[in-house]
């Protein structure tokens, strides 16, 4: 079958100008038209059913840890993790995989591995760190998407934090790459490193102690410094994973006064609580961590008034050996997400009265339009990199999991949509229960 003999037709299309019960057609990797009906014939049609049909997931942040840390994850299972979830294009983080993207040498090593292995698209971000400053350039020339950076401990040795000394440097630097952005890790490093300590003193190191560490004020206070930073310097600035309300105000604040930002939450904040934490234990560990059901609810809220830019799994698996043991402040925080992200966003998008459309442009369109990709849309000359999603009632089951170690807090969730199948450049990448 070639790409340019596909019509999908019988389908809810989520357009730029939104719903349409329509038909859409691709050629030469591209859709070629989009309408109530597409001329022609196809050497094969796709009946959808009454199905969505959105463009596939623009995930800007995963960990797919290759090379250096396959045993972790890598492109080949993480890619079809993603292509299940509804996803075409990943922008990969430059840790953990090992040594950390710093310089043009890994980047031409990781994007290797990413060509070799991944099913879906891949983008990368390179580092910005206190010991990479005179990299950021050759980075740039090389490719990178971005530039993301750690405010707080990483807990990656080779990728140190920033001081407001090496961030504003750095933001100095990448505010004269077209194009360019930086992202960061926003928690504020003196804040939980004093709490933490606390809580090591007083021999608490359970899952109530971790989270008092994180407070949502470290949160808050990185983000202003940020925000400052970005706004002395021009710099383009993108916070990742923001878990409170008042994180997104500080945004929204900012915009207001011509600071170019966006904030990027996660779905395991609007979908996970602490209550979720204290059940599953490191399962549901991550930083900033899970906030309670009130704060949930205002982060709800603040998505629904336009004040989240965009969705990203921030998928960062490793070995369950990593997630087990008495010692909570131990265990390694990330969730593995990459598989759901879409499907819980579509559905908890429904319970409040809102569509895919909104969905796509969380996930699709305005990542593609911030970080200049042609994807994203579906009108005629982009890529047809799209998915299929089905309301369907179902349980995630552990079984059906793709990524390395099949393990996920999603598992047993009820859910009311499903990916069915996945095209890039319209090309079949994943395909499910049809």
């Amino acid at each position: 079958m070639s790409a340019s003999d596909l019509i999908f037709r019988n389908g809810l299309l989520m357009t730029p100008d939104g719903p349409l019960v329509g038909e859409l057609a691709v050629a030469g990797g591209r859709i070629s038209e989009v309408g109530s009906s597409v001329s022609g014939n196809a050497r094969e049609e796709i009946d959808l059913e009454g199905d969505y049909l959105l463009p596939g997931m623009i995930d800007a942040h995963v960990h797919f840890n290759e090379p250096g840390r396959t045993d972790w994850e890598g492109f080949a299972t993480g890619s079809a993790a993603a292509a299940a979830g509804g996803v075409t294009t990943v922008f990969d983080m430059p840790l953990n995989s090992t040594p950390s993207l710093l310089t043009p040498a890994r980047f031409r090593e990781k994007a290797a591995a990413a060509k070799k292995n991944s099913r879906v698209k891949v983008k990368l971000w390179g580092g910005l760190t206190p010991v990479n400053l005179d990299q950021l350039e050759s980075l740039y020339e090389c490719g990178v998407i971005g530039f993301k950076a750690f405010m707080s401990a990483s807990g990656i040795e080779d990728f140190p934090r920033v001081d407001t000394d090496a961030l504003g440097r750095g933001m100095e630097i990448v505010s004269k790459l077209p194009g360019m952005r930086v992202a960061v890790h926003a928690e504020d490093d003196a804040l939980t490193a004093k709490l933490s300590a606390e809580m090591a003193a007083a021999g608490r190191f359970d899952v109530s102690a971790f989270l008092e560490s994180r407070p949502i004020e470290a949160e808050l206070i990185a983000i202003r410094e940020a925000l400052g930073l970005a706004e002395q310097t021009g710099c383009p600035l993108h916070i990742v994973h923001v878990s409170s309300a008042d994180g997104l105000a500080l945004v929204s604040e900012a915009k207001v006064r011509g600071v170019q930002v966006t904030a990027e939450t996660c779905p395991h904040y609007l979908c996970l609580t602490d209550e979720d934490v204290q059940q599953m234990g490191p399962l549901a560990k991550c930083a900033p961590p899970l906030r309670n059901k009130a704060e949930q609810a205002r982060l709800w809220d603040a998505l629904c008034r336009g004040e989240v830019d965009t969705v990203g799994s921030d998928h960062s698996p490793c070995p369950p050996a990593m997630k087990e043991g008495e010692n909570f402040a131990a265990a390694w925080g990330g969730i593995s997400g990459v598989q759901h992200s879409l499907p819980l966003l579509v559905s908890g998008l429904a319970e409040r009265k809102l569509g895919p459309e909104k969905a796509v442009e969380l996930v699709s369109a305005t990542p593609a339009e911030l970080f200049g990709l042609d994807s994203g849309k579906l009108e005629g000359g982009r890529p047809a990199d799209l998915c299929r999603v089905r309301v369907e009632d179902y349980r995630v089951a552990s079984s059906d999991l793709l990524d390395r170690h099949l393990h996920s807090p999603y598992v047993d969730k009820a859910m009311r949509h499903r990916v069915v199948a996945t095209w890039v450049d319209g090309n079949i990448c994943y395909y499910g229960s049809a």
